[in-house]
C-alpha cells in the first residue's frame, strides 16, 4: 500500500516538539525572570512586615494611653491602661491579665483595672511579625520591635 506520506522528502517532514536549544533557551529566560523578580518579592515581604509590626505597635499605644478620639457625652470612651489606673503598665502582659497590686474595676469612681485592654486570644500581642517580642519600656514610655534589622520604636 503506497501512502501519501511516501511522496514527501524526509527533510521537510514536521514533527512535533522542541528542539534541545530552544529548551535551553527558554530555561535560561526563566531563570533571568526568576533571579529579577525574587528580591522584589522579598522587600515586599519585609515591607508588608514593616507595616504590620507598625499598627501594632500603635495598637499597644492605644490600650496603654487610650484613644483620645473616642468621645462620648464628653468623656473618654476609651481610657486605655493608663487612664483607667494613673500610670502606664509595668509589662505588657498587665494590659491582659489584672495584676495583683491593682484595684479590680470601680463602676462608682471609674478607677481600676478595665481590662483586658488588647485581644490576646493567642498571645501574639507580645511579638512583632518576625516573632521577636517587643521590647517595652515604661519609664522610657517606648515599645521598640528589633525584629527587622532596623529599630521600630513608638513612644506613648
Amino acid at each position: 500500500m503506497i501512502r501519501f506520506a511516501d511522496f514527501i522528502p524526509k527533510q521537510r517532514r514536521k514533527t512535533g516538539g522542541f528542539t534541545l536549544i530552544e529548551l535551553i533557551i527558554i530555561i535560561v529566560v526563566l531563570g533571568i525572570i526568576t533571579a529579577v523578580a525574587i528580591p522584589k518579592v522579598g522587600s515586599m515581604i519585609n515591607s508588608a512586615k514593616i507595616n504590620q509590626t507598625k499598627a501594632e505597635m500603635a495598637e499597644l499605644k492605644k490600650s496603654i494611653i487610650g484613644n483620645p478620639q473616642l468621645v462620648a457625652g464628653g468623656a473618654y470612651v476609651s481610657p486605655g491602661f493608663e487612664g483607667d489606673i494613673g500610670y502606664p503598665p509595668s509589662r505588657l502582659e498587665d494590659l491582659v491579665t489584672k495584676p495583683d497590686s491593682i484595684a479590680a474595676w470601680d463602676h462608682i469612681t471609674g478607677i481600676g483595672w478595665h481590662g483586658p485592654y488588647v485581644d490576646s486570644a493567642d498571645g501574639s500581642y507580645l511579638l512583632n511579625a518576625w516573632d521577636v517580642a517587643y521590647i517595652y519600656d515604661d519609664n522610657a514610655r517606648t515599645i521598640t520591635s528589633t525584629g527587622s534589622g532596623d529599630n521600630i520604636v513608638i513612644s506613648f
